[in-house]
């Protein structure tokens, strides 16, 4: 994979994000655990290239990224698809995503990424904030979202390596 920067991607983050969704990965021990995401942006903040990615209370993968100082967010091509829906269904506490899926993980960075990935972000955990139901004006986004009252956390992370497929 060659390093860019983060504002040389082509491609639309958005539509990366919210469509073609993303694995979000920390280290599991002397292994990894990735979780689908589909919720998350890229920008600036605090004078940083920045990513934000959501995740729930009840998601393992939480206990991992709050006992890491990084994380990655890998994107994949449509041919992958069927692997993001693994790893968004199945637990890493119970069950083997990396076995499951086939996928390739790379120990190289000071997070682990996939070499099956188009593009790899590299980023240093900077802040987390849960959402506060209280912090909601619209309340319909609490009733669809947020009945059973399993919140998300945002993870903040300065971007510090991208990688893309060559």
């Amino acid at each position: 994979m060659k390093e860019i920067s983060i504002r040389d991607v082509k491609e639309n983050i958005v539509k990366l994000i919210a469509n073609d969704w993303a694995l979000l990965t920390a280290k599991d021990g002397e292994g990894c655990n990735p979780m689908t995401v589909s919720w998350g942006s890229v920008g600036e903040l605090w004078g940083k290239d920045t990513v934000t990615v959501y995740v729930r209370e009840s998601r393992y993968t939480k206990q991992l990224i709050d006992s890491e100082t990084h994380f990655s967010l890998c994107f994949f091509g449509e041919e992958n698809k069927d692997v993001l829906k693994v790893c968004g269904s199945k637990s890493g506490r119970d069950y083997d995503k990396i076995k499951e899926t086939g996928l390739t993980p790379v120990y190289n960075e000071n997070a682990p990424y996939f070499k099956e990935a188009k593009l790899a972000v590299i980023c240093r955990k900077t802040a987390k904030q849960l959402l506060d139901k209280n912090g909601f004006i619209d309340d319909e986004i609490m009733e669809k979202w947020y009945a059973d009252g399993d919140m998300h956390y945002i993870y903040f992370g300065e971007i510090e390596k991208v990688l893309i497929s060559e």
